[in-house]
């Protein structure tokens, strides 16, 4: 059995895991999403686009609750905290997810032009707001959230979502964004052939260079905002007590951990180096290399974000003594431990899942296979 420390430690990778799992499999459906109403010139050009990923959609959003379940069991005051100051934010990509069932399954009820093309901007819409939305969630916890704890840790958000939209967290978003958009243009361009494949590539090369220039940016403009460090002695296997402990503000603070595990670099220079090496098998018409070599640009960009934090999960601007790391904002040893063997034993039925169903459906969307599977083609 592991002890209490270890499972922190342990907890903070799976999620990470998590999150990463699902922006390389959710994440390439809302980038081909993104990618929908324009590399589509046509009404059959845009149902394949969609054919080549309506059938696995909803299988990879498990990616996703699953990392949301584990962060309400693992970590619940970063839950509450996160849920309570990002409300509206969550709404807005709420709502924007709802859109992408709806338009799977009735784009195609009404053979209507005006029908079909508000459903695709439709899903449109659902592809590019969660990717933004998720980026700019990311650029605030790196600048602190408004939030503070009381007495008894319940949390209580200060701001407002308007302050949510500052500088450093949309150009946080540009990056998220053009990183998906990358990943579904390089997906798209592996499962179709012809013009459609083409534009997909420029789409995707396209996308890399703006997500390249836009992490670059964030990269050198993070130097200089106040990151946060802990100044007193931590206790890696005490009970979760936000409030015992003290943090100040230094600029450049997130830039620390590299300093002392100089590996670190590694994971920029994969965000970087993935995307580019990505746009080069494309050029060459390797497809399923470029789509491996997005993949660890994903793992390389969020990477970064979580290892420039370490420890820090939610800091907050308002009491930077309350804010949530992974050693002091998690659940019992005991709900940890249960967690980790049943995580051990499903996490692999769902990757097992997952390759089996992406090797049954693999291989080229054509006109042709519309033609042919014209009752289930979307």
């Amino acid at each position: 059995m592991f002890d209490y420390a270890t499972l922190k430690l342990i907890w903070w990778l799976l999620i990470g895991l998590l999150l990463v799992g699902f922006a390389i499999m959710d994440g390439h459906d809302m980038g081909v999403g993104t990618l929908l109403p324009f590399v589509g010139r046509t009404d059959l050009e845009r149902r394949l686009v969609i054919t080549t990923v309506a059938a696995h959609w909803e299988g990879n959003q498990v990616w996703l609750i699953t990392a949301a379940g584990a962060m309400f069991a693992a970590w619940p005051l970063v839950y509450a905290a996160a849920f309570s100051g990002f409300y509206w934010a969550m709404l807005v990509l709420l709502c924007a997810l709802f859109l992408r069932p709806v338009g799977f399954d009735y784009r195609s009820k009404i053979s209507s032009s005006t029908w079909r093309s508000s459903w695709d901007w439709g899903l449109f819409v659902g592809g590019a707001v969660p990717p933004f939305i998720f980026g700019v969630a990311f650029g605030n916890l790196l600048q602190g959230v408004p939030f503070q704890l009381d007495s008894t840790l319940a949390a209580s958000y200060s701001g407002s979502f308007w302050q949510l939209l500052n500088p450093f967290a949309l150009l946080a978003g540009v990056v998220s964004s053009a990183m998906l958009t990358m990943h579904g243009g390089v997906y798209l361009a592996h499962r179709t052939a012809g013009l459609l494949q083409a534009r997909a590539i420029k789409g995707a090369i396209g996308a890399a260079v703006v997500m390249v220039l836009a992490f670059v940016a964030a990269g050198v403009w993070l130097q200089f905002i106040e990151g946060y460090r802990i100044t007193s002695m931590i206790d890696p296997n005490a009970l979760a007590d936000p409030m015992n402990k003290t943090v100040v503000r230094q600029a450049g603070a997130w830039m620390a951990n590299y300093g002392r595990q100089p590996l670190l670099w590694v994971l920029p220079a994969m965000g970087v180096g993935g995307a580019l090496l990505a746009v080069v098998q494309l050029l060459l018409g390797r497809t399923l290399t470029a789509f491996v070599c997005s993949a660890l640009t994903l793992l390389g960009v969020i990477g970064t974000a979580g290892a420039s934090m370490f420890p820090f999960l939610m800091p907050s601007s308002t009491l930077p003594n309350a804010s949530l790391t992974v050693w002091d904002s998690v659940s019992s040893h005991l709900t940890l431990s249960v967690l980790f063997w049943v995580t051990l034993i499903f996490m692999p039925l769902i990757v097992l899942y997952t390759a089996w169903a992406y090797r049954v459906m693999r291989g080229k969307v054509t006109a042709a296979y519309v033609a042919e599977h014209e009752h289930s083609s979307y």
